[in-house]
């Protein structure tokens, strides 16, 4: 065996001391004789088999705890975790979000100067009016050229263009929503923070520049109209940039014209149209991405032919076939209250209505 000395694993307990410390040399506990290199044949070894006194053995394999092994394990799942955070968020640590801003919005109704031309065909009004070449739902609304910005790959921008479209489909060539039957659409593609907003608006409709329905929607009045065809047409574009390294901003410029009768007149009865024009701003956040809603900033609304003296904020009134614009101006605006919105009005150009 290996020469005399201290165990490896220190002094046993119960061994000799005190006097008995002459006799330490000769006293080995059990770690120490696993700890030796050479082992001592036994009598039936050396009998039976021929062996030698004393062989050589093998080195102790110890290996690695199993507390060292997780250890290891959860190290390898932090690094890989950093690794995937890295690249989801390529300019280091999430910023905290901004808070979302209200909707700010401004509804300008368009009076025409004269009578409102109608027609008892809708292709032929469609046809001699400047809405020729629209397109029904989003078929008028095509994508810009994509590409990545420096925070946003092409596949974000992609999808904040898309919602974008399908916001404004769905606010403006929906027939239910047009028609006031339901919002819930449009309001699924909210950000959460705007839907108090959102609800208060159509709960308690005001011209107060925030909590107008036709900020948020197209809204026609079924009391007095009704589609007479359901391929709600239009024209627009989109446009997509970066504000800064958390934000995406979705421009829109869509026109909409609809094809009108008066209430339950039925098919005989003559067909206008009704032109809305809406400039809106979107705005993304990742989270908004990652969820398929927007934020909806700045909604800015012309439309007519309607009579100035009708209230636009919950519903548009539209001016139908062979009639003239009320006279009447639109609410008065107090330059004294606080936040006051004006209220405008303009006149709808005669080269906007079809030539019948």
């Amino acid at each position: 065996m290996g020469g005399p000395g201290d165990p490896p694993e220190g002094t046993p307990e119960g061994g000799p001391g005190g006097a008995e410390d002459e006799y330490r040399s000769v006293v080995f506990d059990e770690s120490f004789v696993r700890a030796a290199r050479l082992q001592e044949s036994s009598a039936q070894e050396r009998v039976s088999d021929h062996a030698p006194a004393v062989r050589r053995r093998p080195p102790l394999h110890r290996g690695l705890s199993r507390q060292a092994l997780v250890l290891l394990l959860l190290i390898a799942v932090a690094f890989a975790t950093a690794v995937v955070m890295g690249i989801r968020h390529p300019t280091g640590i999430p910023q905290a979000r901004r808070p979302v801003q209200p909707l700010r919005m401004t509804v300008v109704p368009l009076a025409p100067l004269g009578t409102v031309p109608g027609a008892a065909d809708v292709a032929s009004l469609y046809r001699h009016s400047p809405a020729a070449g629209f397109e029904p739902g989003a078929d008028g609304i095509p994508f810009p050229a994509v590409r990545a910005t420096a925070h946003f790959s092409d596949s974000q921008v992609t999808a904040a263009l898309t919602i974008a479209r399908t916001y404004i489909v769905r606010s403006s060539a929906n027939p239910d929503v047009v028609t006031g039957h339901q919002v819930r659409g449009v309001r699924a593609l909210l950000d959460g923070d705007q839907l108090d907003q959102f609800d208060q608006s159509f709960d308690h409709p005001a011209a107060d520049g925030r909590h107008s329905p036709t900020g948020w929607v197209v809204r026609l009045d079924p009391s007095r109209v009704e589609l007479a065809d359901t391929g709600i047409r239009d024209q627009g574009t989109l446009q997509a940039v970066e504000t800064d390294a958390a934000t995406l901003e979705v421009t829109a410029d869509t026109v909409v014209v609809y094809a009108l009768r008066p209430a339950g007149a039925g098919a005989r009865a003559q067909v206008s149209l009704f032109t809305v024009r809406r400039a809106l701003t979107f705005r993304f956040d990742r989270d908004d991405l990652r969820v398929g809603q927007t934020q909806l900033t700045v909604s800015d609304v012309e439309a007519g032919p309607l009579s100035c003296a009708d209230d636009a904020t919950g519903y548009f009134r539209p001016l139908l076939a062979g009639t003239t614009a009320r006279p009447g101006a639109p609410a008065g605006t107090d330059p004294f209250a606080p936040a006051g919105t004006p209220s405008l009005c303009g006149t709808l150009a005669t080269t906007a209505e079809p030539k019948v």
